[in-house]
């Protein structure tokens, strides 16, 4: 989309920044399309942070891991204003054909990395509170927990068939604790999410107490943990949308097994205020690495999880407020008088490159 949609005359994009006036949308200037708040991420590499088991430490062998990589931020486009505030400008001029038959078919699940991000609707429903997936591709997408399916189990690393799946199963319910559950989601402590890490992990548990209860920018628990603030934002709705992949490998040694997961969550938010009817979406995508390893070789905890990597992308969560611990969703009310874009664009439903390869600054969503 141009800086201007093409589809919407001139007289009627006056119209619509006039209405928006009169309706008292905000109090600054309304902006153009496509603007959105920019916000910086950090990177992160706290000292001690998965240098992997005691062996490691102890016997200097192996590659200590350390590449911790902050969350990057895109905010929602302000172009969007245009559909959330005066939908009926555009409605009209909707290309036939969009959301047709098989629209709504599930996805079957991902089995490999996407070759390319999923087709983008030129005039996107609006969501709502009915239909909060509405002119998004998670529309098609899993429900929760469902959407994390565990690869079939096979011995690797000199780990038995039955150790690797008890560890993606670890794995799964890692993830579900720390990005779907409610009480994490409201910004409670993570509890069961906190009890599947190794407590022998150097500092781990205790690093995170610290985040929790005194995030910053770089001591961000949102580099592992979904949370909203319950003061300001609530779910619409009982579902949160999934799509992704585990895959899993022999360790470095053995007794050894990595697990790598590649998920993207979709959050429908509302805020919280009485008589506010309009969604917007926060979209999230963790890659992460974990090592279980076997007690009888490696100093480590059975059945308990090493953090290897945690690579974090968040669209849809205002830059102005990185660090506090919380995503922040944005609304139509809350980009009116936002600052000009900035950063490079980036599609939050893109799963087919790797986040290490993304810019490691605040960007530019095009949708949401």
């Amino acid at each position: 989309m141009s800086e201007k949609d093409p589809s919407v005359s001139d007289e009627e994009w006056a119209a619509f920044v006039e209405a928006a006036r009169k309706d008292g949308v905000g109090t600054g200037p309304v902006p153009e399309p496509r603007r959105r708040r920019p916000r910086r991420p950090k990177r992160h590499e706290p000292e001690g942070w998965r240098t992997g088991p005691a062996w490691r430490e102890m016997n200097g062998r192996g590659k200590a891991r350390r590449q911790v990589k902050g969350a990057v931020g895109i905010t929602l486009a302000a172009g969007l204003l245009l559909f959330a505030v005066r939908p009926d400008l555009v409605t009209d001029r909707w290309p036939e054909g969009l959301g047709g038959p098989g629209a709504t078919t599930p996805l079957s699940a991902e089995t490999a990395r996407p070759s390319a991000a999923p087709s983008q609707e030129i005039l996107p429903d609006r969501p709502t509170l009915k239909e909060p997936f509405k002119g998004s591709p998670a529309l098609r997408w899993a429900d929760g927990a469902a959407g994390i399916e565990l690869p079939r189990a096979r011995a690797v690393g000199g780990m038995s068939k039955k150790e690797v799946a008890a560890a993606l199963d670890t794995v799964g319910r890692f993830l579900v604790a720390a990005n779907l559950d409610r009480a994490t989601l409201r910004g409670e402590r993570p509890t069961d999410a906190i009890e599947l890490l190794d407590p022998l992990q150097k500092d781990v548990r205790p690093r995170i107490d610290r985040w929790l209860a005194k995030p910053g920018r770089d001591s961000d628990p949102l580099w592992l943990f979904s949370r909203f603030d319950p003061a300001e934002v609530r779910l619409a709705g009982d579902v949160v949308k999934t799509r992704g992949r585990m895959t899993f490998e022999a360790g470095e040694r053995s007794g050894e097994v990595q697990v790598h997961a590649d998920y993207t969550f979709v959050y429908p938010l509302v805020k919280t205020r009485p008589g506010f009817d309009e969604v917007a979406r926060t979209v999230v995508r963790r890659q992460m690495t974990f090592a279980l390893y076997d007690p009888a070789k490696i100093v480590a905890t059975r059945g308990a999880l090493f953090v290897l990597r945690m690579d974090e992308s968040a669209g849809n969560s205002d830059c102005a407020r990185d660090g506090d611990g919380f995503l922040r969703p944005q609304f139509s009310e809350d980009l009116i008088s936002a600052v000009p874009p900035g950063g490079p664009e980036i599609d939050p439903y893109d799963r087919s490159k790797d986040l290490g390869d993304l810019p490691k600054k605040c960007g530019t969503v095009t949708r949401i």
